[in-house]
């Protein structure tokens, strides 16, 4: 008697499997949990990463476009060449370019796919792609800045890298550093009095400047930085 009213085992208990059906006897497989990164972020599409980092990149050329206003005051000028397809597209590429590294990255990475480090190139070569625009960066040095600024971000992405070597990397960053402090400090000599850095409009532009080459850097770090899962790098293809 005893035995026939003893309460049942925890393994005779039947459970509900993930169909959310109880029983020992389903006929349904479990559905399988979404795949998840080590690092606990959902993965996100190649369009969407490279949109992203489009629409960043042109939020950051345009912040520079400012900074250029703010230099130049009444006499700088606007066009569609000067602007935005010297300036503006060419930071949205950057972008773009630095986003889809970034989906890379977190996708176990891809063969070559660290040669998106140069990324920051299409800043400096856009601009000489206008016309006459190669004379004038050969004769009077214009254009001059934007492949100051194109190879201080590379410069400031391999520092932050922890990859090569450390000397090297060490005489890179310091590289950046005097880039932007000297960026800050060309404020007043540029602009004059009005953008003297013990003004408010002189030390929102010189820290504009500033903070200008060392975003660049940051991001162009993307492609330098560890690849998130099992690595692809050495794959074909």
């Amino acid at each position: 008697m005893t035995g026939s009213l003893a309460a049942p085992t925890p393994d005779a208990v039947p459970r509900p499997d993930a169909t959310g059906r109880s029983g020992a006897n389903s006929s349904r497989p479990a559905v399988p949990a979404p795949e998840v990164p080590p690092s606990g972020v959902p993965p996100e599409t190649a369009p969407a990463a490279v949109a992203v980092g489009a629409l960043f990149g042109l939020a950051w050329a345009a912040g520079l476009r400012g900074y250029m206003v703010a230099l130049a005051g009444q006499e700088s000028a606007f066009g569609w060449a000067g602007t935005f397809a010297a300036l503006l597209l060419p930071g949205a590429v950057t972008g773009a370019l630095l986003g889809w590294a970034e989906y890379l990255r977190r996708t176990g990475g891809r063969r070559h796919w660290r040669w998106l480090a140069l990324a920051p190139l299409a800043l400096a070569i856009a601009p000489l792609l206008l016309p006459g625009a190669i004379v004038a960066f050969l004769t009077q040095g214009l254009g001059g800045g934007a492949v100051a600024f194109a190879l201080t971000g590379m410069a400031g992405g391999f520092a932050l890298s922890r990859r090569g070597s450390r000397w090297a990397r060490l005489v890179s960053g310091l590289f950046v550093l005097l880039i932007a402090a000297g960026v800050v400090l060309s404020a007043p000599g540029v602009g004059g009095d009005d953008l003297a850095l013990t003004t408010p409009r002189g030390a929102w532009a010189g820290l504009l400047g500033g903070v200008s080459v060392l975003t660049l850097a940051v991001a162009s770090s993307i492609p330098h930085r560890p690849v998130v899962g099992p690595s692809r790098e050495r794959a074909a293809g």
